[in-house]
């Protein structure tokens, strides 16, 4: 016997000699056969689907030794033998093709053990609270005290009968005590420790190392404190220390020698910074400065909350204050950031160091997006690719504003420059300005699509503020900020100030031709963009040029916007795109709108050194990351391009070959030809019932016929008020059937009022269509005495509501001897017609929501209470679809349209556009169908019958034949490829982008390397030339294990790449269990995405 276990869109089977499943068995080891179904393309460029079988050896069914899953990152170490270096070197794990686990690609299918007894260590908070709470507390107070010392006579360094052996440190392990002599002596490495006095009252109170002897001596000596040094020295006894543990006022001796550095130098080589350059009183120690530089970047804590727990750190009770070193810490902590920025960018060891730094130089850079020079092959071949390869090696950008971040009107460039201007992601400030200055009076027209804002209103005041925002142009794949590509906003989303941004951020990007920039107001930003770029300056104008421009939208904002942009613009939709969707630039705010209150409150150069250092910390981040991100992403998007193209396959099935040629015909011609009809568009497009109203409005008020008007209402607003009465009838009449037996008093209520307030309006809309049609009350009075007749001899009971006649034209119409008036009828047809195919759209909505859902409660809900949730949603859409069908039988008086029978309203059909989920008869005949919900049953015989005409042609049976494609079919058609497309395009852009950062690591470790010896330090500083060469060494080292654990992550990656392009599916269909499929094996199949084309209608070739 044999069982199948399913992984994803993949199946292996495992062979057992064993007559029963229950019983274990001991399994010989043998050969098995497994099929598998897989899509190749042929010589002539077509693709067919065959199925071939796989000898491979037989898992056994006892219990294995656990295999590793593939693609699942896990804590892999190199040994100390392998060379990193050589990675070739490094042994791997054969690939198991037809293990048990050899198709685990997702998270794989642990065996639920059964549930242990709960545990009180279950409850660790509970735990505590209950048993041990009490004596915590008890601990803590005990070290109040003396504690286990409180008998100690001696001192614990001396071992001397000391009577003052009394002190003892807060931040060493111990808390033994010390005499004076001894704490001071031990504390000479470690100044800034916090040291407490046993004193006569009995407790313990905080002394300073200070106030008991202890001096700081900077020298010349070997090490940075010159404990013994005989030299002059400089005293200070009032100099301040801010450290990771509070603020600290020490006695410091700066050397005075012939050999002395400057004092500011004498401080960094004790790893203190200087607040001044000039005689320093204040110096803040490196390892506070880090742990501020990490806490702002992680917890966006400003340095006033972080300088202010320093304070009460040092002291808390309110009964002494340190001196206050605020703004100092602040000044120390922005010069730290840019020092540290210049020192990851390898400016310390350029030639032309700190002055000769390029614009957005020290912006961390994107591995995964194409950086020529750094991870594009370097014979340039990537230039060449054809033009459906050129996506690969394009640039994804996505621009957006953030008005969030402001800034108010304090300070001024002058009093507070930027440390680092244009070295980063901000751009130049001079050049911004003038570009700004240059072309403010530049119009900005107005929005043709929505009313969007940030459009129509680019001049809103922001007052008070000196800008109103930022604008960013990010990676729309990875979400990195770009170099250059951030500015302030003056006045709104001006297009010159996000132009500016664009073309600042492809400085020498002047070899990547293809771009995909995605801007949630491209629509219009982009429509004169070529004219705004010509009257800008040459060095903007050249970044424009000869490159090839996609526009897109991203996908969160696409609905906003009218009918034509969600077409022209969607990802969904553009070729070459992946699964990009373009709002990169929004998750990032969410990170760095948390520092927004600080920012806010900074003078101009303080905010961008603050806002440049957070960005770049998102870069370092994202970089990190890439192992795990990029892993996740392709794990993701393997199974669903097999599963899309499979999808695509089977929807084709169902679809005559023609109309599919025709189909693909038309695709190709609009991404060639922008001219060309556009297949994801509606070309019949239905009048809607307001669009109907509208134009009848406009056709009445034009209208000399008195006779149709009474008052001040037209008979078109007669007959729409008679619909719309209709409409609240059928909703009462489903109302009342709903409503139980044992219906509560409120709900009996509430029918009643409704149908009162009903019946009045119908009342009052009679008065008036007998004053439009006289012939109407005797009509109701014949209709009144011929009920009473058909009621005698009882008495003749009230209509109900629902069943009042409104003696609309169309029922005029059907009766003899009474005449209807032709513009009345006609209304009335337009109105019936609008409804119609109103009505027919909401039901196949209704139908494929329906579908959905079944198919959600099959695969997901599991126990009784979710599938009661389930089973009432379901019934609800029955209630709807039902009500539905009822008001569009209502239209049934004319030769235009169909009759709608039940039997018509059943679900897509699944041949046509399969199931996401396939099951394969095999389960279905092993007994999966005996316990299947009948609910979910029926929808699946029904989709499984031939395509009801609701779905397959118009509401005419004289437009179409019930053989006829309708539109939607075509647009559903022009989806699913489009899914299948964008897949697989995403599969092809991740193997790309996980090369280009293995590449870009590797690069970036040699250039480490390369820079050793480009400078050196002073040739009396031998130390410092060490120093330089130790850095780059041990960059250029974090690079290469960057690299070689990102590699080690995807080791297995190819393989899983190259299953899903051979299409690895589920096994073939046992011979004998056919019911019915005549489907031949190699029979052709429409192919699989080759790119041939490149939407003209999306790309833009810019100025020559």
């Amino acid at each position: 016997m044999s069982k199948r276990k399913k992984i994803g869109s993949l199946q292996s089977t495992v062979a057992s000699d064993s007559e029963s499943e229950e019983e274990p068995s001991i399994a010989r080891s043998r050969e098995e056969g497994i099929f598998h179904r897989a899509i190749r393309t042929d010589a002539q460029g077509r693709t067919v689907v065959s199925t071939s079988r796989l000898t491979v050896p037989a898992s056994p069914t006892k219990k294995q030794p656990p295999q590793r899953d593939l693609l699942v990152p896990d804590d892999f170490e190199f040994p100390a033998s392998v060379d990193t270096d050589n990675l070739d070197a490094i042994p791997q794990v054969p690939f198991p093709f037809a293990g048990e686990e050899s198709f685990a690609f997702d998270e794989g299918h642990p065996v639920e053990l059964p549930r242990r007894n709960e545990r009180q260590s279950d409850n660790p908070n509970a735990q505590w609270l209950h048993n041990r709470r009490a004596r915590f507390l008890d601990e803590l107070l005990r070290l109040e005290g003396r504690g286990d010392f409180r008998q100690q006579t001696k001192c614990a360094n001396c071992d001397r009968a000391v009577v003052d052996a009394i002190y003892r440190c807060k931040d060493c392990f111990t808390d033994a005590l010390s005499c004076k002599g001894c704490i001071v002596s031990t504390h000479k490495e470690t100044p800034f420790h916090r040291v407490e006095m046993w004193n006569e009252s009995d407790f313990f109170e905080s002394v300073t190392l200070k106030s008991l002897g202890l001096r700081i001596r900077n020298g010349v000596c070997p090490g940075t404190l010159a404990k013994r040094a005989r030299v002059p020295h400089t005293p200070r006894d009032d100099f301040c220390v801010v450290d990771s543990n509070g603020i600290h006022e020490v006695g410091l001796d700066f050397c005075s020698c012939s050999l002395a550095e400057d004092h500011d130098v004498q401080l960094l080589r004790a790893r203190l910074y200087p607040a001044t350059t000039s005689d320093p009183a204040t110096a803040a120690t490196f390892r506070v400065l880090r742990d501020y530089h990490l806490t702002t970047l992680e917890a966006k804590c400003s340095a006033l909350h972080f300088y202010n727990k320093l304070a009460r750190q040092t002291n808390n009770s309110g009964v002494f204050q340190p001196r206050s070193r605020y703004h100092e810490f602040r000044r120390m902590t922005r010069q730290w950031r840019n020092l540290q920025m210049l020192k990851r960018a390898g400016r310390g060891h350029a030639m032309d160091g700190i002055a000769g730094t390029q614009a957005g130089e020290c912006a961390l850079l994107c591995p995964a997006c194409p950086q020529p020079g750094k991870n594009l092959p370097l014979d340039g071949s990537w230039r060449n690719v054809p033009r459906e390869k050129r996506f690969i090696y394009a640039l994804f950008l996505a621009l957006d504003a953030n008005f969030q971040m402001r800034r108010n009107d304090v300070s001024t460039e002058l009093k507070d420059p930027s440390l680092g201007d244009g070295i980063a992601f901000f751009g130049r400030v001079e050049e911004y300005m003038e570009h700004l200055e240059a072309h403010w009076g530049l119009e900005q027209e107005k929005s043709t699509c929505v009313a969007h804002d940030a459009v129509n209103e680019p001049n809103r005041e922001s007052y008070g503020m000196a800008a109103s925002g930022i604008g960013t142009v990010d990676c729309a794949r990875h979400n990195m900020k770009r170099p250059n590509g951030v500015g302030d906003l003056q006045k709104g989303e001006k297009y010159i100030n996000m132009d500016f941004m664009l073309w600042q951020s492809l400085a020498n990007y002047d070899d990547i031709v293809q771009l995909f920039i995605s801007y949630d107001i491209v629509c219009q930003w982009h429509k004169n963009i070529w004219l705004r770029l010509s009257q800008y300056q040459p060095q903007l104008c050249q970044r424009g040029l000869k490159r090839y421009y996609v526009w897109l939208i991203p996908k969160f904002h696409l609905p906003a916007h009218i009918e034509d942009c969600n077409i022209l613009y969607s990802f969904n939709l553009t070729p070459f795109v992946g699964r990009t969707d373009g709002e990169a630039p929004e998750r990032g705010w969410a990170n760095i709108n948390s520092i927004a209150p600080s920012t806010k409150e900074m003078g101009p150069g303080a905010r961008r050194d603050t806002l440049d250092d957070q960005f770049n910390d998102v870069n370092h981040k994202k970089i990190i990351g890439f192992g795990k991100s990029l892993l996740e992403k392709i794990q993701k998007a393997v199974p669903n391009m097999t599963a899309h193209r499979l999808e695509l396959w089977e929807a084709e099935q169902g679809l005559p070959s023609d109309e599919v040629e025709k189909w693909r015909a038309e695709m190709e011609a609009w991404e060639l030809d922008a001219a060309s009809p556009n297949p994801f568009k509606l070309t019949e497009k239905h009048e809607g019932m307001q669009a109907i109203r509208g134009r009848l409005a406009a056709a009445a008020a034009d209208d000399p016929d008195v006779d149709d008007v009474r008052g001040d209402l037209h008979a078109h607003e007669m007959i729409v008020m008679g619909i719309n009465l209709e409409e609240q009838q059928r909703q009462l009449a489903f109302d009342a059937g709903l409503l139980k037996t044992h219906a509560t008093d409120g709900q009996k209520t509430g029918l009643l009022e409704r149908s009162n307030k009903l019946g009045r309006k119908i009342t009052q809309f009679l008065k008036i269509r007998e004053s439009f049609t006289p012939s109407v009350a005797s009509l109701r009075a014949a209709d009144d005495v011929a009920r009473t007749e058909a009621d005698r001899p009882k008495p003749t009971p009230a209509l109900p509501v629902p069943a009042v006649k409104l003696w609309m034209p169309s029922m005029l119409a059907s009766l003899p001897h009474v005449l209807v008036k032709p513009s009345h009828a006609r209304c009335e047809f337009e109105l019936r017609v609008g409804q119609a195919h109103a009505a027919l759209e909401e039901l196949r909505r209704l139908l494929l929501v329906r579908t959905a859902k079944y198919q959600f409660k099959t695969l997901h809900r599991r126990g009784v209470a979710a599938n009661t949730r389930a089973k009432t949603t379901i019934e609800s859409l029955d209630e709807q679809i039902r009500r539905i069908s009822a008001q569009y039988r209502e239209t049934e008086w004319a030769r235009k349209l169909r009759v709608l029978n039940p039997d018509d309203v059943r679900p897509r059909p699944r041949a046509t556009f399969s199931d996401p989920e396939h099951k394969s008869k095999k389960r279905r005949k092993t007994g999966s169908a005996a316990a299947e919900d009948p609910g979910v049953r029926q929808e699946r015989e029904a989709a499984a019958r031939p395509a009801s005409w609701i779905w397959l042609s118009q509401l005419s049976e004289g437009e179409k034949s019930q053989g006829g494609m309708t539109e939607a079919l075509r647009i559903e058609w022009a989806k699913t490829r489009a899914r299948a497309w964008r897949w697989t395009e995403e599969v092809d852009l991740l193997e790309e982008e996980m090369r280009r950062v293995l590449e870009f690591l590797k690069w970036r470790a040699e250039w480490w390397i390369a820079l050793i010896g480009q400078r050196v330090a002073a040739p009396d500083d031998p130390a410092g030339t060490e120093g330089f060469v130790a850095y780059a060494r041990r960059q250029s080292r974090i690079q290469s294990d960057l690299r070689a654990r990102f590699e080690a992550n995807w080791r297995d990656v190819p393989r899983f790449i190259q299953m899903g392009r051979e299409n690895v599916l589920e096994p073939a269909e046992d011979e004998g269990e056919d019911s019915g499929d005549s489907e031949d094996e190699d029979a052709p199949v429409p192919e699989a995405p080759r790119y041939e084309h490149l939407g003209a209608s999306l790309v833009e070739e810019s100025l020559a």
